[in-house]
């Protein structure tokens, strides 16, 4: 990159939906035109309080547990997954269910089944009460200890430090969740690391944007959700990586103008679940400003797709309805 005159803006490339979001997102959309409303989602399908809204309006319901979807309706799960004793709520809940988990989320589930198989302790990077991190460790619950962060490894304790394999939520920083592994690795010198990293590729994508734009721009803007966990690590890699103040915010309208007094180069991006039509209103916003020139900053090229959930190619109404048929109780189909 080269330094222009006045006032610029550096735009991140990769930014926003990845394709395990945009997988689910058109999920529901999807099943809202087979099946028609309601589609009851439960958690946010993706943390992103513009896309939930969005959805809701066209008929999705959201709900944190299963018990609150009424027997004979459709249920989908949300792209950070859930735990095996989800799918049996919905089972005997009388529910037909779609299962929009991103399959690099899943893709971790079947390596915690497979160690867990092999009776490995299995230390999980992660933040605890997430989402994706509750999931994954109700695939395993036995064998399944949560580290989040290079402070916990201390108290960390394992049957055999032979027997020892690390897997991670793919939504954490590259660069602190190797510093976990690092410190594990000298308390567990056999630990095992998984396949393939299980941090998803687009975090690190959009991570390594962040990186080469930091050291640059005084201001960086992050488009995302607070209960978005790789968009608060974007916020982190932008101070690390040299700028001097970085902020979260959901819309344009949230950015204080206080922020750009001194600054002459703002850099934006946005989270794996976030819609472009947001950064395109930040970019306006700061255009309006006097931040009119923007020069992009790119890190990657993203080719990868995901197919839409094999339950959308079924009639899930009738299975539904079948389900409420076969095992009795009461609660009718909402059309």
């Amino acid at each position: 990159m080269t330094a222009s005159s006045g006032r610029r803006v550096l735009l991140a490339a990769p930014r926003g939906y990845c394709a395990g979001v945009d997988r689910a997102v058109i999920a529901v959309e999807k099943a809202l035109e087979q099946y028609g409303a309601p589609i009851y989602v439960r958690h946010e399908i993706v943390h992103n309080k513009y896309v939930v809204q969005t959805l809701e309006k066209k008929g999705a319901v959201f709900v944190e547990r299963t018990d609150e979807v009424p027997p004979g309706n459709i249920v989908m799960f949300s792209a950070h997954g859930v735990a095996p004793v989800v799918h049996e709520e919905a089972r005997q809940g009388r529910l037909a269910t779609i299962d929009a988990t991103c399959p690099l989320v899943t893709k971790v589930h079947k390596e915690a089944v497979r160690y867990a198989n092999e009776d490995y302790d299995i230390l999980l990077i992660g933040h605890e009460g997430h989402e994706e991190v509750i999931g994954t460790s109700g695939e395993a619950p036995d064998h399944i200890q949560l580290v989040d962060g290079p402070g916990d490894v201390e108290k960390v304790e394992v049957r055999d430090p032979s027997k020892v394999v690390w897997l991670s939520q793919t939504t954490l920083s590259v660069d602190e969740t190797m510093e976990t592994v690092d410190a594990l690795k000298t308390k567990f010198p056999g630990l095992v690391s998984p396949p393939s990293d299980d941090i998803c590729y687009a975090t690190q994508n959009r991570q390594l944007a962040v990186k080469q734009m930091g050291a640059e721009a005084e201001l960086v803007i992050v488009v995302g959700s607070r209960n978005s966990s790789n968009s608060k690590r974007l916020v982190e890699v932008a101070k690390l990586a040299g700028a001097r103040e970085a902020y979260l915010v959901d819309f344009a309208s949230e950015i204080d103008e206080a922020w750009l007094e001194g600054v002459t180069t703002v850099g934006v991006t946005s989270g794996a679940s976030v819609p472009d039509v947001l950064v395109e209103q930040v970019l306006e916003w700061l255009a309006e400003r006097g931040y009119a020139d923007v020069e992009l900053v790119k890190a990657a090229e993203e080719h990868i797709t995901f197919s839409l959930p094999k339950e959308l190619r079924r009639d899930l109404r009738e299975e539904a309805a079948a389900l409420v048929a076969e095992r009795g109780g009461s609660g009718t189909p909402e059309a």
